[in-house]
């Protein structure tokens, strides 16, 4: 069985265009009923706010690999200077049941997120054949510096500038080299919200505080799901998630809008419509629109598998014995 860490991962590098072309393939794997992914459990003891998230699935095509994502979110962390997630993922070859790889890394997670919000990004462009466009990050730890530095490895010509904001500010020295030139730090939430074409939510808000109007066609990539206020829905319509049965529940922005607006299934739409069925071409541009990803487990087994097979060839991590 190979042990990887982060040090491990650094070492093979981040090459967002593979790791998003992992995602595109695995949702092919969903389309196609290739999968196997039950709802995900959620463990909590003590402080309600931590939890400690289980992740299984099978997803098949060129992968073959099913495994488990066992990820600890405990988002007071950073108050004592430890970061928020910590994950391992194991790895079990389909054919035989057999442990091939376990990856000890909580950046494994960051780079699943920051690549799914790379696959809807590029649909999105490629749909709407937009340029010259604002892109805006609320939130600066981990998760919002990974969609930085997926930006400027994707989209170099289409994002033309960057607006950050972090309440509890933003050390310039995370912001990547390449980019740096077109990032502005905001003194507010609002000012990056009402000027982003592309607007992304990195946060570990505890209270919904987004309650007005968004730059019309504006994507909205609600990475930390619990944002947005019900006012979001006076706005747009136009609402995807990657997987109802996942995402409405736990308190986040859906459940509340499935509650308190009456948002169903059937008035949203997948990340199997956006990427097989080219969804993106059919939205109107006069409204945002708004996608909610909870996070899943058979995108954590491709990207797993991606850093699995890349460092047996690299020779990179610890082989270890039964």
């Amino acid at each position: 069985m190979l042990y990887l860490n982060t040090d491990d991962l650094n070492r093979i590098g981040l090459h967002w265009k593979e790791t998003v072309r992992e995602i595109e393939k695995a949702t092919e794997c969903l389309h196609a009923g290739d999968f196997s992914q039950p709802v995900k459990p959620y463990v909590r003891f003590k402080d309600p706010a931590n939890r400690i998230i289980a992740m299984p699935a099978f997803v098949g095509g060129s992968f073959s690999m099913a495994g488990i994502k066992w990820i600890a979110s405990f988002p007071n962390n950073i108050n004592q200077g430890i970061q928020r997630a910590h994950s391992v993922t194991v790895l079990n070859d389909a054919s035989s049941g057999q442990p091939v790889s376990i990856i000890n890394s909580g950046l494994i997670s960051g780079i699943r997120t920051a690549s799914v919000s790379g696959l809807v990004i590029q649909k999105f462009l490629q749909a709407q054949k937009k340029s010259h466009l604002t892109a805006g990050i609320i939130g600066f730890g981990p998760i919002g510096q990974l969609h930085l530095k997926m930006i400027a490895a994707l989209f170099p010509e289409e994002i033309e500038r960057v607006l950050i904001y972090d309440l509890r500010g933003v050390d310039t020295e995370n912001i990547n080299s390449s980019i740096r030139d077109r990032v502005t730090v905001c003194d507010h939430w609002k000012e990056v919200y009402g000027k982003s074409d592309i607007f992304m939510t990195c946060t570990v808000s505890k209270h919904r505080y987004i309650d007005r109007k968004p730059k019309d066609g504006a994507l909205l990539l609600n990475v930390s799901l619990r944002d947005f206020t019900a006012d979001i829905y006076e706005y747009t319509r136009q609402i995807a998630v990657d997987d109802w049965d996942e995402v409405c529940r736990e308190n986040t922005d859906i459940e509340m809008l499935h509650k308190l607006k009456n948002l169903q299934k059937e008035g949203t739409f997948s990340i199997g419509d956006i990427v097989i069925n080219g969804a993106f071409k059919h939205l109107s541009t006069a409204e945002a629109v708004m996608f909610n990803p909870m996070g899943m487990a058979v995108f954590d087994i491709a990207v797993g598998s991606y850093f699995y097979r890349m460092a047996a060839e690299l020779g990179a991590g610890i082989e270890l014995k039964e």
